[in-house]
């Protein structure tokens, strides 16, 4: 026993026990006593900063009404926060978590946010949404190159590519994204599933989304933005499935009364690239995460509007969730933003110019198949075949024939179909056999329906830059012959391939189509392909079907009730299927009703534009463009089939007519010319000059708008002003060009005269409104002709309201401004807008303001009696028609102010293809009449709509 308690074994038994023990205890410690703490301990390892987006400013009109403002809703985000052995590892986990997400989204409505430069059409082929620059910026960014420039075949060929990544398709673009060496969908890996061309393109979407972001961990990229509560239940349950996907507190940008505001406010949007590179030079809170302003007063006072951002620091987890705060800052709201218009006044002024526009259109509408507006005696004559009417409908995508083969389509869309599908076979087949020269019929002897076919066909060519414009001779005897009709496209496309007029790259490959029998069939499939999808191609077989009653008004009209077009009516159905109703009765009700808008249309006219400014001030009440458009669905996230249908839509709703459509003045120029007369002293408040009817002193011989019926006989320039005689201003552009008859006719000496003053009424410039505005365009030639308005005189309506503007205040020019006050969130203000004085107008006396106003005065008074007539308050102004084709109606202006002694407002107003100034006219008086309280807006529409049928006809100047 002695031996065993000495023995060393029992010693280091001993020890081992002890040893052992103690590890026991520190394990049950570690495990049990303080396992809890330890855990939490382990959790706290990941310091994260959160940043908190501040809250936009609101926008305000000048009464204090709210237009722009803010609504809480909830994001989703994705963070690539995950431990991956491998990047294959990684692209293939993300993408199926994507997928996930994407396919919960579709479940409960929602969708991804896409702001992505390629579109997936319908028909499931891509295009870039970004042209310019920005697509140049784009494909840097997609192909890994700082500069567009270094993008080059030889740059291309290290990707392992092809082609020249500069010029890359927007199917090259999928292609690359989705390869093995970027995000590795649809590569053919085993056991990883196969996405359907829609699940690729919305992966690639969110992926590039993720791209931008560099891939940091924990910097968020957004999914989804305004997603619905099963979104959110969907994403807080599943927390644990889907690495880095959270749902975060945020607020979308919402508008009041959209369509009347849009072209002033604009929208907000993801923030570019570029607009990145250009916001944060100046200040570096911004992140390519933030929302910012696309355009209109949101873009231009982004900064101000814009919230301080806040942050949080937090302790997260090894899956990136968060665990604890640590740190916090509050954001705090941007700015708010007042404008100048009146919202009242805005809206009411839209009203009337569509029911105006309304009143032309349905005026001019007759019941009939066809009209050479080329035979027309005068462009106010121009009429509207109903079968025009019918085709619009189709045309500017009013009715969405794509549903025709959807499984809910109606019977009477089904028949429609049929009908056409019957005809495009039929439509290919004679395009075919005129291409492959069987027929081989000289253009010239077509048929008008094959020559538009043909025609398309060219143009369809050149647009996709097959048939290569800038190589072509146009002295070659064949082109002559083509453009002079008398071969056939057979031998006219032969003679181009063998000329090197065609780029055989885009449709076959050299070393396949050897010969030019074998290039010429595959061109020619080529073009046949390509049709058989090809919507305009379609809308031109559509039009020859309405045409040769194929397709009758009475099914169009069924089917705006069939998709929802018009609110669904058993008894007008009932009528229009009996025959009690026609369809052309019925579609002229529907346009008096503005059930049928003019800007659905899109027909000659279909949209217009006005602007009210306070000429003692120099503010701008109302600055209107229609059509309009909902800027709510372009905001935060586009909505792209909606952006879509506006870039689309013939009436173009998001070019803004009052600020950016420029036309010649016509003959609400005559002030600047009597200005430049009177101040020149070539002419004098009392001289009369004779109208001869035919002004004989230049080549020309221009004739006034009133001969050969009646002349004005002699008249002084308050009188010329009231007849708006374009004899006597012919006169006036004369002497200045001659000094007043004292030397030899002399084109820049005139011109110059009237440039001189022209621009004295600001008419050389853009008036300072914070919103994109075209240029204007001074006459450089033919005095006399610019003098009444003509030349090439060019200039938006915002510039002829600061014109008229300086005329109803006798001579002050303002730079404009469509900005009130910018005050804090809490009602401080901050900063004041306001017009300016630009210059003034000091070279007239009392005495020729006085011939001025009084000639405005008159025009009211005598010339537009019927609109005027016991007007209560006293109204002077000036119309003005311009013709810019003789196929279309002349453009239709007037400018005024009131009252007539003490201006308190003035008006520009143009319906672009208005027909008639006194339309411009009459729309301008009810405008006044609804400021002026004389009458109601309702009032006032529902006047219009009982006498659209007495829209003016009449040309008048």
């Amino acid at each position: 026993m002695k031996d065993i308690l000495k023995s060393r074994l029992l010693v280091a038994a001993i020890v081992m026990i002890v040893l052992f023990g103690i590890m026991i205890l520190r394990v049950f410690v570690l495990q049990v006593v303080n396992g809890k703490s330890y855990q939490e301990n382990y959790k706290l390892k990941i310091v994260k900063e959160r940043t908190i987006n501040g809250t936009r400013g609101n926008i305000y009109d000048s009464e204090g009404n709210l237009l722009a403002y803010n609504e809480l809703a909830y994001s989703i985000t994705i963070e690539d926060n995950g431990n991956y052995d491998s990047t294959k590892e990684k692209n293939i986990s993300l993408n199926a978590e994507i997928a996930t997400i994407i396919s919960a989204l579709e479940k409960n409505g929602d969708s991804i946010d896409n702001d992505f430069e390629v579109s997936l059409n319908d028909d499931g082929t891509y295009a870039f949404n970004v042209s310019g620059t920005a697509l140049k910026r784009f494909l840097a960014d997609v192909y890994g190159s700082t500069s567009y420039d270094n993008l080059t075949l030889a740059y291309g060929k290290k990707l392992h590519l092809n082609y020249n990544p500069a010029e890359a398709t927007p199917d090259q673009v999928i292609e690359y994204l989705s390869s093995k060496e970027q995000f590795r969908i649809n590569v053919g890996d085993e056991n990883v599933p196969t996405y359907s061309q829609k699940e690729l393109y919305e992966i690639v979407v969110v992926r590039y989304g993720m791209y931008e972001n560099s891939y940091k961990k924990y910097i968020s990229t957004t999914i989804a933005s305004n997603v619905s509560e099963n979104t959110v239940a969907y994403i807080s349950e599943h927390s644990n499935e889907i690495q880095g996907v959270e749902v975060v507190e945020d607020t979308i940008r919402k508008y009041n009364d959209s369509k009347y505001f849009a072209s002033i406010i604009g929208y907000t949007g993801k923030i570019s690239q570029e607009e990145y590179d250009t916001l944060s030079k100046d200040d570096d809170s911004y992140t390519l995460n933030d929302i910012v302003g696309k355009a209109g007063i949101e873009q231009y006072m982004d900064t101000q509007l814009q919230g301080k951002k806040g942050y949080e620091k937090l302790y997260v987890d090894y899956l990136g969730k968060a665990v604890e705060v640590i740190d916090r800052k509050e954001s705090s709201s941007g700015n708010d933003v007042y404008l100048s218009i009146r919202a009242d006044l805005q809206k009411a002024v839209y009203d009337l110019l569509e029911q105006e526009i309304a009143g032309i259109v349905y005026s001019k509408i007759e019941n009939i198949k066809n009209y050479d507006s080329s035979s027309a005696a005068s462009a106010s004559d121009i009429k509207i075949p109903i079968d025009d009417v019918y085709f619009a409908l189709i045309n500017n995508n009013v009715i969405d024939t794509d549903h025709f083969e959807a499984d809910d389509a109606s019977a009477t869309e089904r028949a429609v179909y049929q009908a056409f599908a019957s005809r495009q076979s039929t439509s290919l087949s004679m395009v075919e056999a005129e291409l492959n020269g069987s027929t081989n019929t000289p253009f010239a002897s077509m048929s008008s329906e094959m020559q538009d076919y043909i025609t398309y066909v060219i143009s369809f060519l050149k647009s996709n830059k097959v048939l290569l414009t800038d190589k072509i001779d146009t002295s070659d005897e064949v082109y002559q012959a083509w453009k002079e009709g008398t071969i056939g496209p057979s031998e006219y496309l032969n003679h181009a391939i063998s000329k090197g007029w065609i780029d055989i790259t885009t449709f076959a490959v050299d070393e396949k189509y050897a010969d030019s029998a074998e290039i010429y069939q595959a061109l020619c499939d080529y073009i046949l392909g390509d049709l058989s999808t090809d919507l305009s191609f379609s809308k031109l077989v559509y039009q020859y079907m309405i045409k040769e009653d194929a397709i009758s008004g009475q099914q169009l009209c069924l089917i705006l009730y069939d998709q929802g077009v018009l609110t669904y009516d058993d008894e007008e159905i009932a009528a229009l299927t009996n025959g009690n109703i026609s369809a052309y009765d019925f579609m002229k009700e529907k346009i008096k009703n503005l059930e049928i808008t003019p800007a659905q249309l899109a027909l000659d006219p279909c949209s217009g534009s006005c602007v009210i400014s306070d000429p003692n001030t120099g503010n701008i009440l109302a600055l209107v463009s229609y059509p309009g458009y909902d800027n709510n669905k372009l905001a935060n996230t586009v909505d792209a089939d909606y952006f879509n249908s506006l870039n689309s839509d013939l009436s173009l709703p998001l070019y803004n007519y009052a600020t950016q459509q420029r036309t010649a003045p016509g003959s609400t120029f005559k002030m600047v010319s009597a200005t430049a007369g009177l101040a020149e002293h070539v002419i004098t408040t009392t001289e009369q000059i004779n109208d001869l009817g035919k002004y004989m002193n230049v080549s020309n011989e221009p004739e006034c708008w009133a001969y050969p019926g009646f002349t004005h006989g002699n008249i002084n320039v308050s009188e010329a002003i009231r007849d708006s005689c374009n004899y006597f201003f012919y006169e006036v552009g004369y002497r200045l060009a001659t000094n007043n008859y004292t030397t030899a006719y002399d084109d820049a000496l005139g011109i110059s005269k009237i440039q001189k003053y022209a621009s004295l009424y600001g008419l050389n410039d853009t008036t300072g409104i914070e919103i994109q505005e075209n240029d204007p365009n001074e006459a450089d030639s033919y005095p006399v002709m610019a003098a009444i308005g003509q030349s090439n005189n060019n200039y938006t309506t915002v510039q002829l309201s600061r014109y008229v503007t300086a005329i109803a205040n006798s001579g002050t020019v303002y730079n404009y401004s469509l900005l009130s006050k910018v005050t804090s969130s809490d009602g401080t203000v901050l900063e004041t807008y306001g017009p300016t004085v630009k210059n003034t107008v000091d070279v007239l006396d009392a005495f020729s303001w006085d011939a001025i106003h009084s000639g405005m005065r008159m025009v009211v008074t005598d010339s537009l009696s019927e609109y005027f007539a016991n007007f209560p308050v006293e109204v002077a102004g000036k119309t003005g028609t311009a013709q810019q084709t003789p196929t279309r109606p002349n453009h239709a202006l007037f400018v005024g102010y009131a009252p007539y002694n003490n201006p308190e407002i003035t008006i520009a107003t143009r319906i672009a293809y208005g027909y008639s100034s006194h339309n411009a006219a009459e729309v301008s008086r009810n405008i006044m009449a609804y400021y002026f309280n004389i009458e109601s807006e309702d009032e006032l529409l529902n006047g219009q709509a009982e006498n659209l049928n007495a829209t003016s006809n009449g040309f008048t100047d």
